[in-house]
């Protein structure tokens, strides 16, 4: 083992030290960012080359109800059921009961409110005037809200704002709205449901051959060119 001798500082050499400040060394390094766009599902960095694919236009208007009977008369009867299956395939963390219930007070809720309301005239005009003023802001609110899911279905299947933003269209036609909405993933799920599929023809099948000889006559060459008697042979020429 190697000695080593041991040798003291002195103060001039101590003193460039005195420059360096506790973990000045162990700063982290400025490294510039890349900026590049991500996908909006995954958050993985696209190329540069990457093009967004262009909005398309909807299957159905949004007064073309009466193609799908059965989604106009769900729609227009218990649109809260047609907007839990709406969230419910939109976002995994939302269940379609929730969703229901939520849709079920809020706009069921106040339309009843609002019915009752304007059944009972003896009602105070100022208690009318706040019972009216919270049932516009709550329908505005809800608007805000189906709007948002009426956005996530366009980004999902590339659609445009038709007729207007989607917060305005379930504001003004929600009932229209929402069964534009199920029509459109309707379509769009039976064309998952179906993909084009390649048929492909099977190979040919191959019939192998096989011949009998006797075993008396049966002789197999080995790589030196000497001839191999069968074991059944030798037992027979054995006296």
């Amino acid at each position: 083992m190697a000695t080593g001798t041991y040798v003291r500082l002195t103060k001039d050499q101590e003193s460039s030290l005195q420059n360096i400040t506790p973990g000045e060394l162990n700063q982290p390094i400025d490294v510039q960012k890349q900026s590049c766009a991500k996908c909006e599902h995954c958050g993985q960095n696209l190329p540069p080359s990457y093009e967004p694919p262009a909005d398309e236009d909807w299957a159905t208007g949004i007064f073309g109800c009466t193609e799908d009977v059965d989604s106009c008369l769900v729609g227009l009867f218990c649109p809260c059921v047609l907007f839990g299956r709406h969230m419910e395939s939109l976002n995994d963390e939302i269940s379609s009961r929730g969703a229901c219930v939520g849709h079920l007070v809020c706009i069921e809720g106040g339309i009843a409110l609002a019915a009752l309301t304007a059944a009972f005239h003896g009602i105070d005009p100022d208690t009318a005037c706040l019972i009216t003023e919270g049932l516009l802001f709550s329908w505005w609110v809800c608007g805000i809200y189906t709007g948002m899911a009426r956005q996530m279905l366009q980004r999902k299947y590339h659609l445009k704002d038709s007729p207007c933003d989607p917060c305005m269209v379930h504001c003004c036609l929600h009932w229209c709205a929402m069964c534009q909405e199920h029509r459109e993933m309707k379509l769009h799920l039976s064309c998952n449901d179906n993909p084009t599929t390649t048929l492909v023809d099977p190979p040919p099948v191959q019939e192998m051959t096989t011949t009998t000889q006797n075993n008396d006559d049966q002789v197999v060459a080995d790589s030196s060119g000497k001839e191999i008697v069968p074991y059944e042979d030798l037992e027979r020429e054995s006296p």
